[in-house]
């Protein structure tokens, strides 16, 4: 089985709030601030509606056959269409079961709206049934269905009160959890330009991911104690190979418990 984890990170879609709200003439910090202030007014918080956010890393763990490999799709330059092409690419290709955190309520849902401003096509992600008869009880937009696992929907039950943050659940579990950045300080660090740092935590994130669904295999019957200490032991050597310096911190802050 292929098993693909994601994570995405989002910035204001400062283009589209100049288009709705007639900002023309206005730097993109100015109109991402009265993008922030007029989500204020309506919820008295700075969550940009879904439609409004602009996608500019996806990480991504891939699980498959001998395979475990974690990396962010594209480069630094690569555009945000291409990101996502790349996304629903890899979707066409390994039919994978894919699995989030909050992927229902916010991943996707970004990503079909994005997808639809850019044209992008992704028949075997939107397929329910209708020319392949294995996805009408087994799809990727049921939220009942596995074949997208969204973690935090599935272990709180489908009860949105019974929801609790990857950060949190991560570090319980003994997981590194945040370090350092926080979806919060993503739009400062890309106006400082550290897009690298925004990649190098999106894929902390979906690693964290990764982690809590081996757990959840292991309670779930999937992988009995044996093979989740495998598996586990597969993610520490491969990053550990990676050498690169946001994966050895990640290695320094696993704890077993």
């Amino acid at each position: 089985m292929n098993i693909f984890v994601f994570d995405i990170e989002t910035v204001p879609d400062v283009d589209g709030g100049r288009r709705i709200y007639n900002l023309d003439g206005l730097s993109d910090k100015e109109v991402a601030n009265i993008m922030f202030h007029k989500r204020r007014q309506e919820t008295g918080n700075e969550f940009l509606r879904l439609h409004l956010h602009r996608i500019v890393a996806i990480s991504v763990v891939l699980r498959s056959h001998d395979r475990l490999a974690v990396w962010s799709l594209g480069d630094i330059d690569t555009d945000e269409k291409e990101i996502i092409e790349r996304f629903f690419s890899g979707i066409e290709k390994y039919v994978p079961t894919i699995v989030s955190w909050n992927g229902k309520g916010f991943d996707l849902p970004v990503l079909h709206y994005r997808s639809l401003l850019h044209g992008i096509q992704a028949p075997r992600y939107w397929e329910t049934g209708d020319s392949d008869q294995s996805f009408r009880w087994n799809n990727y937009l049921s939220r009942y269905h596995r074949r997208h696992t969204d973690l935090m929907d599935v272990i709180a039950g489908y009860e949105m009160s019974a929801a609790a943050p990857l950060d949190e659940v991560a570090t319980l579990l003994g997981f590194p959890g945040k370090m350092g950045m926080s979806g919060a300080k993503v739009w400062d660090n890309y106006l400082a330009g550290n897009l690298a740092g925004i990649r190098d935590y999106c894929e902390t994130d979906v690693l964290n991911t990764y982690l809590v669904y081996l757990r959840f295999e292991l309670i779930s019957g999937n992988l009995n104690h044996a093979e989740y200490v495998q598996e586990c032991q597969r993610v520490r050597e491969t990053l550990a190979a990676e050498n690169k310096p946001h994966l050895t911190e990640f290695l320094s802050h696993w704890q077993d418990i």
